[in-house]
């Protein structure tokens, strides 16, 4: 619930009622008895399946006859908004009566339907609720309160919000009645429609190809050529119904009560493949057998779309109930679907600020918005039936529904892609990932979309041709591209911006030469800094700066009788008088004292500047890239070092955790032949590792889940204790000895286990996977087996004393807490707490702490 008092808030979020097709609206009146009654709340709902009012806004406008007049002007006179209201000439007495377009009475609807026919005591709202949508515990007591009484309680509150709940369920039930038969499903065609668009307004769908190739974009915008790049082999023209029988599957689990029986059990005994196959056999009865029967009927030829449309279909059904079976800990079975499953296929739009400061309009259409309830985060949904030629531009496209659902929901929305066809993939990406990179490039993307619009043929600067190669290869418009762009003059100046991300995570290009000189003054800086700090009577001398990548560390020497403490306390003052984004990290050092402060133009540390690809014996020590110091050396972390062997690894959402894990990864494998190394990843959330799948130098399948990471643990004891055994009857006390005189040298073994803490809820496990880390921690060196466990929370319970025994070696990236820290840094060392993010890091080197900048690989290239 959003309960909204302030005027600004009041008016955004009118403002962004305007972007939705349909609201639910009610109004609660103060001194409603008397001859001069007074609104004092509008409560708006935007999204049907919310039962719980989750989403509801309630709008304080108690004497506010100003936003009473804007939501009339902005929703009640727009005929492009359906309001549906219960008693609709009791509101509209509030709300502009005379000025209201398009408005839907639930009241007059039912009583249309008559109560016979709907099963029902009266046409009362809480009535309908109750008895013909099921609604239990409906309070009634609030009705008669005193509305115009401030503060509210937090009973009226509840009130209010319910009430738009109980309409919009209502006008669904009562839509039912109306129309009680499923949406058609569109039929199977042999190719796929050629797209159009509003020339004033671009959709999600023309950044995807924009991202993919930019002439593509302009022969789709120009002429309605077709703009899907789709591998071979597919089967062309299932989207449509594969979409349609995917929006029917949400609609069915939602409303058929079976659905809800098969999650009755607690979640222990709750089982994602038995439920999955239930799913999938009713579905399978009630929608799609319908379906298949008579498409049969009309063209025989078409069974083997059929078959693939199903594929799809039970690909996706084993993934929501994964997904539900995880959200059945959060929630209750009764309320678990309707808290999950959040919205199927709704419409979006949103004008977008571009850099010129023009708008622009851009439609989307989501296919699915869900909740995953570990984290209570909502996440859009984008299907596609075929495997994409281009992860980043697919990325860009439904990065898009996120970022224009952040401004309709006022909450972070996460990302996926589900590539269901030959075999389902999951692709998902939080709010924070997207945050700094896509949603930051995307107004420079539509500006520089509009420009190639405006391009005429035998003018320079045509739009330029995709990056990426191997599209033309797939291009649906090959040889209309040649023909057309040909004769054009070749482009000047590219603008800027002009080709996708070459990489999915992040999708923004970084600099291709070595870190920069910046545009800063760093002596300026530091003189700046020596100024401040004598205004607070502090009194030190500037020795020097060093420039990294993510920022300057000023060097200082305080004057005698200046003691290092009252320079450690002024870390937020120095944050306010120098008008820096964070406080500066502080730190005394030997003969000085660091001041590290943020750059202004900070840098990232391309991974191609610093590794190159060689082939190193059998016997050669095996190397991690850790980071870039501040004179630029790459800094590296031998693992056959007992300091070093194992690593504990820590940072929070934002930190640049999992593009470190990549860097460190794609380090390995450039320098070590699948024959002399393996590598066993571990990845619940699925997204870190996405781009590694299939390579020759893993030991197993990527691991997802619970019991496969168990599995995994125990397989390294056991492989770790065969090779002690070889050990002895070679005479050899280590995997170099052994391996120097072995005819079949044994590869070393480094497994890289993600988010940790995802697999430490359940005792049990826990349990197993401590005792297996604690062994290998404690013995597996030797044996060239390296464990490097990564969690984005470090908390106490999660990263136990056993955990962190066992792990010598320790990298922080920026943690949510000082406590965070201390648990990863050990003592009470709370500096990663202050860490700037996106890949500043803490690499701990005996006692010392060395503050690196991770590498940053904008391409996985494993050829």
């Amino acid at each position: 619930m959003f309960y909204l008092t302030r005027t600004a808030e009041i008016q955004s979020a009118i403002a962004q009622f305007t972007a939705h097709p349909i609201l639910w609206i009610d109004t609660e009146v103060a001194d409603w008895h008397t001859p001069v009654p007074r609104l004092s709340l509008i409560q708006v709902l935007a999204q049907e399946t919310d039962c719980t009012g989750e989403f509801a806004y309630i709008l304080d406008v108690l004497e506010k006859r100003e936003l009473v007049q804007d939501f009339i002007g902005k929703i009640m006179a727009n005929p492009n908004i359906e309001k549906v209201f219960h008693n609709a000439s009791y509101d509209l007495k509030f709300l502009g009566k005379s000025q209201s377009q398009n408005v839907t009475c639930t009241l007059k609807w039912a009583r249309q339907l008559k109560r016979d026919r709907l099963g029902v005591s009266n046409l009362k709202l809480k009535t309908l609720a109750a008895e013909l949508c099921q609604f239990s515990d409906i309070h009634t007591e609030e009705q008669s309160s005193d509305w115009g009484q401030r503060p509210l309680s937090q009973r009226q509150l509840r009130y209010a919000k319910m009430d738009t709940v109980y309409l919009a369920q209502v006008y669904l039930k009562l839509r039912q009645f109306t129309e009680p038969k499923p949406s058609p499903i569109p039929p199977i065609v042999t190719m796929p429609k050629s797209e159009s668009s509003d020339p004033k307004s671009l959709t999600a769908t023309n950044v995807r190809v924009a991202f993919e190739c930019p002439r593509l974009f302009y022969l789709g915008q120009k002429f309605g050529k077709m703009t899907m790049f789709i591998p071979t082999p597919n089967t062309f023209g299932i989207g449509n119904p594969f979409h349609e029988l995917a929006k029917q599957f949400v609609s069915l689990i939602l409303e058929a009560p079976e659905f809800t029986e098969f999650l009755t059990d607690s979640p222990p005994k709750l089982n994602a493949n038995t439920l999955a196959q239930q799913m999938q056999n009713r579905f399978y009865d009630l929608r799609f057998y319908p379906y298949l029967q008579s498409t049969m009927q009309a063209d025989p030829h078409k069974l083997p779309a059929l078959n693939q449309i199903w594929l799809g279909l039970k690909g996706l059904i084993q993934r929501y109930a994964e997904l539900l079976v995880t959200n059945r800990q959060f929630y209750s079975a009764d309320s678990v679907l309707a808290k999950t499953f959040i919205a199927r296929e709704f419409s979006l739009n949103y004008q977008f600020d571009l850099p010129d400061r023009t708008r622009q309009l851009v439609k989307g259409q989501v296919d699915n918005l869900i909740m995953h309830g570990q984290g209570d985060r909502l996440c859009a949904v984008e299907y596609k039936t075929y495997q994409t030629a281009d992860l980043s531009a697919q990325l860009a496209q439904v990065a898009l529904y996120s970022y224009m659902l952040k401004q309709q929901r006022n909450c972070p929305v996460d990302s996926a892609v589900y590539c269901v066809l030959p075999e389902f993939k999951e692709y998902r990406y939080t709010w924070e990932e997207l945050e700094p990179t896509v949603h930051q490039l995307i107004p420079h993307k539509l500006q520089q979309m509009r420009d190639w619009l405006r391009w005429e043929p035998s003018h320079p600067n045509p739009p330029p041709p995709t990056p990426q190669a191997h599209l033309c290869e797939i291009c649906p418009q090959q040889q209309k591209c040649q023909t057309f762009f040909e004769s054009s003059p070749v482009a000047v100046d590219s603008p800027p911006l002009n080709s996708p991300p070459p990489a999915l995570k992040p999708p923004l290009t970084p600099p291709q030469t070595p870190v920069p000189k910046p545009t800063q003054n760093a002596d300026a800086i530091g003189q700046q800094l020596t100024d401040t700090l004598k205004s607070f009577k502090i009194n030190v001398d500037y020795l020097g700066a060093a420039i990294g990548p993510a920022f300057i560390r000023v060097k200082l020497k305080p004057a005698p009788g200046i003691k290092v403490a009252s320079i450690l306390k002024l870390s937020a003052d120095l944050q306010v008088q120098l008008g820096i984004p964070v406080a500066p990290l502080i730190a005394p050092q030997a003969g000085y004292v660091s001041v590290d402060l943020p750059r202004g133009d900070r840098q990232t540390a391309e991974f191609s500047h610093y590794i190159h690809r060689q082939q190193n014996p059998a016997d050669a020590p095996v190397k991690i890239a850790v980071g870039i110091d501040l004179d630029g050396n790459l800094i590296e972390a031998d693992l056959s070092d007992p300091n070093t062997c194992h690593f504990l690894v820590g940072g929070t959402t934002g930190s640049g955790k999992s593009e470190f894990l990549r860097s460190l990864l794609l380090s390995l494998l450039h320098r070590n032949q699948p024959s002399h190394l393996k590598i066993a990843l571990v990845d619940p959330k699925r997204v870190t590792f996405p781009e590694f799948e299939g390579m020759p130098w893993l030991l197993s399948p990527i691991v997802k889940e619970s019991e496969q990471a168990i599995a995994l643990m125990a397989e390294l004891v056991c492989d770790m204790e065969t090779r002690y055994r070889k050990f002895e009857s070679a005479g050899c006390n280590d995997i170099t000895s052994y391996n120097r005189k072995a005819q079949n040298p044994l590869p070393r073994i480094v497994c890289i286990f993600d988010e940790y803490a995802d697999f430490m809820a359940e005792k049990e496990i826990r349990t197993d996977l401590e005792l297996s880390i604690k062994r290998l921690g404690a013995m597996a060196r030797a044996a060239g087996i390296h464990l490097i466990i990564a969690t984005q929370r470090p908390e106490a319970k999660v990263v136990t004393p056993i955990i962190r025994s066992n792990l010598p070696g320790r990298i922080a990236l920026r943690t949510a807490s000082e406590a965070d820290s201390s648990i990863i840094l050990g003592g009470q060392e709370t500096s990663a707490a202050y860490l700037l993010g996106k890949g500043d890091l803490l690499y701990q080197m005996g006692s010392q702490l060395h503050r690196l900048q991770s590498l940053f690989a904008s391409r996985i290239d494993l050829s």
